[in-house]
Formats: C-alpha cells, structure tokens, sequence
C-alpha cells in the first residue's frame, strides 16, 4: 500500500550534530525508530524488506561509505585515528586490502568512477582519489562545507553534505555542475547520508533513522522510503553498534545490500511494497 507523502518528523533529527556518535553510539540501544509519517497531497510508496543473505561484517568498521564490485565490497569507515578505505571479501567479511587515513582525516562517502575510487572527509573539505587496483593514492580534491555521501550516475560525482541537498560535480575538475533539493512535505529533509544510485533513482540514509529515502536525480523529488525497523537483531547489538549506513548495489545480480556503522552483519534484502 502507500502512505500519503513524507511529513517527517524532522524533530528526530534536530540538534544532533556529532557524526561520530550516533543515536546508538556506545550504548547496547536499538537506533531510533523509523519517523512517523503523516498525511499530505503526494502519494509515495513505503517499503518494508525481505532479507535475502546475511553476510559477517566487522563489528568495528564504523561504516560510511559502500560499494559492490566484482564481488567484492569496496568499504569507507570513519572516526578520526580508525578512518579506513578498504576491499572486503563478501563471503567472509575478510579484509582483503587497507590503506588507513590520517588520524586528522574521518572517512566518509566513497564511489568508483573510470577506475579510480573517490572518497570524502567529513569536516576538512577534503576528498581523495585512489587508484582502483593498489589502493594507491594519486590526487587530493577539495570541496565546501561536509562531506557525508558520495555516488556515481556513471558520469558525475553525487553528494551529500548533510543538508537536503545534493551536488553533482565533475570527476575531473570537481566543479559542481548542478545541485538538487530533497523536500518533505514542503520541508527540508536533511541528514541525507550514504548514498546510491540504482536504477535511475539515488538511495540515501537518513542519518539516525532506520530509513532510506529513494530520490528523483533530476528533480530531487522523493520517490519511496524503505523502512529497515528491526534489520538487525536485538540480540546483535553491543556497545558501541551505531546506525544504519552503508548502502551497495550489484548491477549485474541486481542485489541490494545494506549494513551499519559497527555492525556484525551485512544484508543482502529485497524492498516491497507495504
């Protein structure tokens, strides 16, 4: 069924400014419900899941960034002194390949584009680029304000900076070319984080939440919202299991999968309709 459009409770996500702690940072608390919802003119699907697979994740990669490629995942984690980029094996949970960042840098968005992996920083306004096969690092880029969620339409970077809105910038010289706004029952919908691009649409977390909204890349208007309540298991939260973030699609075996920051599993879901 549908629910009459996203009103957000957008109290949810007031005054909390700390990335590295989330709503359940260093507690054995469950992240906070998905927002409530409430009636308005528009029409927009909600989604509850099915899982597929589960897969082990480290419980202490503090997620930020995700990518599926050649079955392997392509991983960021934050945290300033913990920030990491790094190849995963999916089966296994493995790391297969690690570059550790600068203790003043804290990991977040990461895309792959023309062989290269992108990656932001939260707060230094500054990205970098990697060679795809050595992990080597080949250039620095900088950019305004944060740096939360990075994707690729296969021919711009797209990010998020914790606002509602979303850039499009050139791989090459970094310049934003346009940028979209996410509203919500005619409010800002802020807090946009990790995000992906699939099949024409951006997925992104919204940070706190147990939610991930689907965006028209053109018009940034919101096309669902994916409640992911009850993913991870009461019994697998410990100290320090933070919220849902971390967003990865496999084109060809169209697989979406899902994880968060400091969680023990990954999850291979399928979304439908409620």
């Amino acid at each position: 069924m549908t629910l009459r459009a996203l009103g957000l409770a957008l109290a949810l996500l007031a005054g909390c400014d700390d990335k590295s702690a989330g709503s359940a940072a260093a507690t054995d608390r469950a992240p906070a419900p998905t927002p409530r919802l409430e009636p308005a003119t528009t029409e927009v699907p909600l989604y509850s899941y099915e899982v597929v697979n589960v897969w082990p994740h480290d419980r202490g990669a503090f997620t930020e960034g995700l990518v599926y490629l050649k079955g392997i995942l392509i991983e960021s984690t934050g945290l300033n002194g913990r920030s990491t980029l790094r190849k995963v094996d999916l089966q296994t949970g493995r790391v297969i390949q690690q570059v550790q960042l600068s203790s003043r840098y804290f990991g977040e968005g990461i895309t792959v584009l023309g062989g290269k992996i992108f990656q932001l920083t939260w707060q230094n306004q500054t990205g970098f680029v990697y060679d795809l096969e050595s992990l080597r690092l080949e250039q620095e880029f900088s950019y305004a304000g944060e740096g939360w969620g990075l994707t690729t339409d296969g021919q711009s970077l797209i990010m998020s900076d914790g606002t509602n809105q979303i850039r499009f910038m050139d791989p090459v010289t970094f310049k934003v070319t346009r940028t979209i706004r996410v509203l919500s029952h005619g409010q800002p919908l802020k807090q946009l984080n990790e995000l992906e691009y699939i099949k024409g649409e951006l997925f992104a977390n919204i940070w706190q939440t147990q939610s991930v909204v689907r965006i028209d890349p053109d018009t940034g208007a919101i096309r669902g919202l994916i409640d992911f309540s009850g993913l991870l298991a009461p019994g697998d939260y410990a100290s320090g299991t933070d919220v849902l973030n971390g967003i990865a699609y496999d084109a060809a075996g169209d697989r979406l999968f899902v994880t968060g920051k400091n969680w023990p599993k990954l999850f291979e879901v399928r979304p439908k309709l409620k």
